[in-house]
Order: C-alpha cells, then sequence, then structure tokens
C-alpha cells in the first residue's frame, strides 16, 4: 500500500503539470498577440517531444541510469524551464524554450510507467488503479486553473514549474528501479519503434496506422485551440468545464471493453472517429449561436471520452494483439511516434494557417475568429472515417481483448 501511493501521487503530479499548462496555453498566447500559426507551433514542440523520447528512454535511461533519478532530473531541469517559458513572449524565443522543455518532459510520460511497473506484481490489475490517478490530477489543474481566472496569463506555467520541481524532488524517494535494459544492445530502428513497419504488409494494420495519422491532424484543432475558443465566447471556467472531457475518458473506458464485445473493433474505430467529427459540428454549432448555446459546447467536450477511448485506446489494443509477442513493444512505439510525433505536428501546421485565415477584428479593435471553421476538421474527420470504413478488414469479435489500457488525457 504504502508503494501503491508513492507511485499514485507520482501520476498525479505528473499530468496535474501537463494538464496546467498545455490546455490554456493558447489563449494566453492569442491574448498576447500571438497568431494562430505562432500558437500552433508554440503546440508543435510537444509533438518534437514525441519524437525525441524514444530515442532518449530507448538508448540512454533504459540502459545505464535508474528510472527514478533519471526522472527527478528531467523534472527538476523542466521546472526551470517552464520558469523561463512564463517570461518569454517573443514567439521564436518561446518556441525553443518550449522545445527544450518537450525534451525533458516527454520522456517522462515513459519513465512513471517504467518506475510504476517495475513495483507492481500483476500490472493489469494495479496500473489501471495507480495511473487513474494521472486524470485526476489533470482535471485537478483544470479546475484550479479555470476557478481562479489564470487561463489568459503566465500562472499556470508557473504552477507547473512549481509541481515540476516537487516532481522532480519527490522522485528521489521513489522505489529504486534500475535499468530495464542494462547491457542490452539497443539499435535507433527498434528504439523508435521502426521494427514494426514490417507489420505494414498486412492491409488492416496498414490501414489502421494511416488512419491513426490522418486522424490526428484534425485532432490537433481540438488541444490547440479549444481552449482560446471557448474563452473567446467568454465562457467562464473555461478550463475547468473542458476537464469533463477527461472525466468522460474515465467512464467511456470502462464502456469499451463491452462495445468492442459487441460491436467489434471496426466498428467501435468509426464511431471514434465519427465522434470527432459530431464534437467539432457541436463547437461550430454552439459557437455561432448569440449567445452561445452552452449545451452544444458541453456535448462536444463530453464527447471526448469517446473520441480518445474507441479510435485511440482500441488501436493500441489492435496493435498489441496483431503484432507478435516479440515486436509488440515497437509496434506500441511506433504507432505513437505516428499520432503524437508526425500527426500532430502536421496538424499543429494546418490547424495554425486555419484559425488564422478566420481570423477577424470587431468593432472594438480586438482580433476574433469565425468559429465555424470547425467544420473542415469535422470534414476531414469523416473522411478518414469513410476511408478507414472501406479499407479495414474486420475480424471476429471474439478476437477482440476486453483488457484495455487506464486512461490518458
Amino acid at each position: 500500500m504504502r508503494i501503491r501511493f508513492q507511485l499514485s501521487v507520482m501520476m498525479f503530479l505528473q499530468f496535474f503539470i501537463w494538464g496546467a499548462w498545455y490546455v490554456t496555453l493558447g489563449t494566453y498566447l492569442m491574448q498576447h498577440g500571438f497568431s494562430a500559426v505562432q500558437t500552433s507551433s508554440a503546440y508543435s514542440t510537444v509533438a518534437w517531444g514525441a519524437l525525441v523520447a524514444p530515442l532518449f528512454v530507448g538508448m540512454v535511461a533504459d540502459r545505464f541510469f535508474q528510472a527514478q533519478k533519471v526522472l527527478g532530473c528531467l523534472h527538476l531541469a523542466g521546472a526551470g524551464l517552464l520558469v523561463i517559458a512564463s517570461r518569454v513572449l517573443a514567439p521564436s524565443t518561446l518556441f525553443w524554450v518550449l522545445l527544450a522543455y518537450a525534451l525533458a518532459y516527454a520522456p517522462t510520460l515513459a519513465l512513471v510507467n517504467t518506475v510504476a511497473f517495475g513495483h507492481m506484481k500483476d500490472p493489469t490489475e494495479e496500473f489501471p488503479r495507480v495511473r487513474v490517478l494521472g486524470t485526476v490530477g489533470w482535471i485537478v489543474a483544470g479546475w484550479v486553473v479555470g476557478l481562479l481566472e489564470w487561463e489568459a496569463t503566465a500562472t499556470p506555467m508557473r504552477v507547473a514549474a512549481g509541481a515540476s520541481a516537487l516532481l522532480g524532488v519527490y522522485a528521489f524517494t521513489l522505489p529504486v528501479t534500475p535499468p530495464r535494459a542494462a547491457g542490452q544492445k539497443v539499435s535507433l530502428a527498434a528504439a523508435l519503434g521502426l521494427d514494426a513497419l514490417a507489420l505494414m504488409k498486412d492491409r488492416s494494420f496498414a490501414v489502421l496506422v494511416s488512419s491513426s495519422l490522418l486522424i490526428s491532424i484534425p485532432l490537433s484543432f481540438y488541444y490547440n485551440f479549444t481552449n482560446a475558443f471557448l474563452n473567446e465566447l467568454s465562457i467562464e471556467n473555461a478550463a475547468g468545464k473542458m476537464a469533463f472531457g477527461q472525466m468522460s475518458e474515465v467512464a467511456f473506458m470502462l464502456l469499451l471493453p463491452l462495445c468492442l464485445r459487441h460491436l467489434g473493433i471496426k466498428w467501435v474505430m468509426l464511431v471514434g472517429m465519427l465522434a470527432w467529427a459530431a464534437r467539432y459540428v457541436l463547437f461550430a454549432l454552439g459557437g455561432q449561436a448569440v449567445p452561445p448555446l452552452m449545451t452544444a459546447l458541453y456535448l462536444g467536450i463530453l464527447l471526448h471520452g469517446v473520441c480518445y477511448d474507441f479510435f485511440f485506446v482500441s488501436g493500441q489494443i489492435y496493435v498489441d494483439r496483431k503484432a507478435p509477442k516479440a515486436l509488440q513493444a515497437s509496434a506500441q512505439g511506433f504507432i505513437t511516434l505516428v499520432t503524437y510525433g508526425v500527426g500532430m505536428l502536421i496538424g499543429a501546421k494546418i490547424s495554425g494557417l486555419v484559425v488564422d485565415a478566420h481570423a477577424r477584428t470587431d468593432a472594438g479593435g480586438r482580433i476574433t475568429h469565425d468559429w465555424t471553421l470547425w467544420y473542415l476538421p469535422a470534414l476531414a474527420a469523416v473522411v478518414v472515417a469513410v476511408l478507414f470504413g472501406l479499407a479495414f478488414k474486420a475480424e471476429p469479435r471474439s478476437a477482440h481483448s476486453s483488457k484495455v489500457p487506464s486512461p490518458s488525457i
């Protein structure tokens, strides 16, 4: 119980840090003169971090150092970088500071899992109970930032910096977790998950990977601009309201095994992709109404559980089942690289250009946006869903695993 408590606190702080600054960054930057392209560029640093993290973890951290010590050092470095970022408003300078921070933070997402798994007798049963505290941390961060009306300020980054410093020190008190791959040879291809490229010969696997990359492009619109969108509509406590999305994620995670058994993985994933389209349509309809149609906005936020769990988590389950045991880790790393790395990078660029193209100046000289732009990522999600539905070959429902990972964000 003591170790479980330690690991739970670790997970809470890990995702509190991310949730504190990431959700509201767009609002802060755009209300301080950043264009949508410059804002997306700042967000793209997270995708760059996702691309580089496997190299650091697979070729350095997992081979030479105790995981909890690397975790502590990275979070202490991240705390300092977030403080610097909170004081910078030059777009090019902020990009490089946030990139340095992303390179420090991204590896910690794998390291907290390494520490947790290293001290569990039955990870299938124990890990979800610990990992769910990460989702709770993200939700608490959103409510704190929203209720204290910090969304358009640099304070969230400073709060995240404080939490990062706390976790940096706390990490050194965690149970000793030796390097998993000490003495083993690790190739560049294996670290990036490229060994799994051999699985692309299978049509359905290739379709899944391609669809995951393409759906990550409209996904960037949500992560980068939803908070700015809600604040532009003068929605009170926007960050707190967005945290309902993480709450729904927990609920739909519990429903996922049942849906997989009765619908099959193809239809579950199709529902997930179409949920992205429905969410954006609801945002467009809710944002056009005067005053904003809150029911539509709430429904769009609450669809997060369907959007994430039914496509991305189901995809992880499919990859785990499809890949041979020797390639399972590489396959999961590869799908993460494709979605949160390549897909989100492309999405950051496109979403910034689209949002800037819909900018306008109101009578008071304030820059606002025509939020009917949400129809564009909705259309993109529908196109991806249609292509997936036509090309993906369904498998017998009996082959579907009922074991699901714990909620992410």
